[in-house]
């Protein structure tokens, strides 16, 4: 077959990819925070790394603009090529999506102890543990390691390739809850790691996305989207409660609009079911906001409720906020709410996107899982998580998306993600037979 390895340059890079490699690389992209615009640090220590591990290889920091959202905020691209190679993207991101800051965090974990340091095995070690392995850091690390193998593998034997290492910033989803007017679709955002990597240059000719997923490639992912719902009213004291609008205040009443979005939940996810679809929907509440924790002896004016939903091929974002809007505002009617303002917003983030599974890079893909694990990879339904692959795809890039599987986090401390030292090598190699299988297909 014309995308067949030759076996000595498979076997180079199998060769390269170790255990101790590997700790090293999630060490240094451990050794601090790495939140969502705030990447910089990582970046150059990563890189610093890196480059004196294979300093053949070109290591870059790119740093992104300067905003309120990312203030200090950076790519870290790799780059190895020899001729006028098509071009393969390996990627993964660089921000966590917990940041080990409690202010942050502890609302979302439950916790305000210190986030959970990295847990490095010894040389015969089974199991690494730590926090934001899961988002991203494991599968980032495995991806470093499976590009600078085949890189150095290419290089050693002269074969024309052109590979590229991308570990982004902002690769978490992350909303600004002001953002948006009260009524209408924001646009959609012109930002991000992945997006300002791609900006004024050629699109690759193929991606790999390497994030923590089931047991298969996945071809085609959801959108995603951001709603906000907010409830509005007078100012109150709480010391006058019973002549608020609502009686009793927002919140006493907030059971009520939980009800009704899970309602509509239910029936959103309904009319989209198709059991033979390759991604699905999703819609969760994940935050409430109202009023001032030092000043509860006063009734919040308006409680702003957040929803994150996972769209899929054939959803028009502005049509599912109005239909969430006419719902609330027909379910509010007769109850206490009926008085009180209500906003609905919606934000989208990008649209669902697929791969032709004919495309190359499947093919590659496939083979290379079959050589790693033995079987075929599990085919894959009804997938809901969204990453950057969908805006590749949508630049016209084809793209996979595969990765490590987790092991069961910690029960003492579920923010203690832990996965499998032989995991973690294993999808390294596969990355990097991924890349030579490219390369070889693509020199014919």
């Amino acid at each position: 077959m014309a995308d067949e390895v030759p076996a000595t340059l498979r076997h180079a890079a199998d060769q390269a990819i170790d255990p101790a490699t590997l700790l090293d690389a999630l060490a240094a992209l451990a050794a601090q925070p790495s939140p969502y615009g705030r990447e910089r640090a990582t970046a150059h220590r990563v890189a610093d790394w890196a480059a004196a591990r294979w300093p053949a290889l070109s290591w870059r920091v790119d740093p992104l603009p300067r905003t309120a959202a990312t203030p200090d905020s950076a790519n870290l691209v790799g780059g190895s090529s020899r001729g006028g190679h098509p071009e393969l993207l390996i990627y993964s991101h660089l921000d966590t999506s917990l940041t080990d800051a409690a202010d942050f965090d502890a609302p979302i974990t439950g916790r305000r102890t210190p986030a959970p340091a990295l847990d490095l095995p010894g040389p015969d070690g089974e199991v690494v543990s730590g926090s934001g392995l899961g988002v991203a850091r494991a599968a980032a690390a495995a991806a470093l390691v499976g590009y600078a193998a085949a890189a150095e593998a290419c290089r050693a034997a002269g074969r024309p390739h052109r590979l590229t290492l991308l570990l982004a910033a902002t690769g978490t989803h992350r909303h600004d809850p002001d953002a948006g007017p009260d009524d209408g679709v924001a646009p959609a955002p012109t930002t991000g790691g992945v997006l300002h990597h791609l900006r004024d240059r050629p699109p690759p000719a193929a991606a790999i996305v390497a994030k923590t997923s089931p047991p298969g490639i996945l071809t085609a992912e959801p959108g995603a989207m951001f709603l906000r719902v907010r409830l509005s009213s007078g100012f109150h004291p709480a010391l006058f409660r019973d002549t608020a609008t609502p009686p009793g205040g927002l919140l006493a009443h907030l059971g009520v609009v939980v009800e009704a979005l899970e309602d509509f939940r239910r029936a959103h996810l309904a009319r989209r079911t198709d059991p033979d679809a390759l991604v699905g929907p999703e819609l969760g509440l994940g935050a409430v906001r109202a009023g001032q924790p030092g000043k509860p002896d006063l009734l919040p004016g308006a409680v702003d409720l957040h929803l994150y939903l996972t769209t899929v091929p054939g959803d028009d974002p502005a049509e599912i906020t109005d239909a969430l809007r006419a719902m609330l505002a027909r379910r509010l009617r007769d109850t206490p709410l009926a008085g009180c303002g209500l906003a609905v917003a919606g934000h989208p983030v990008h649209p669902s996107a697929a791969t032709a599974p004919d495309a190359a890079i499947c093919r590659h893909a496939d083979a290379a899982w079959r050589t790693a694990h033995g079987r075929p990879p599990t085919p894959l339904r009804g997938w809901t998580g969204s990453t950057d692959g969908v805006v590749l795809r949508g630049r016209g890039v084809p793209t996979v998306r595969l990765g490590p599987p987790a092991l069961p986090p910690d029960p003492a401390d579920p923010r203690r993600e832990r996965y499998a030292m032989a995991e973690l090598v294993r999808f390294a190699r596969l990355y990097a037979d991924i890349a030579l299988r490219h390369q070889q297909a693509s020199t014919g």
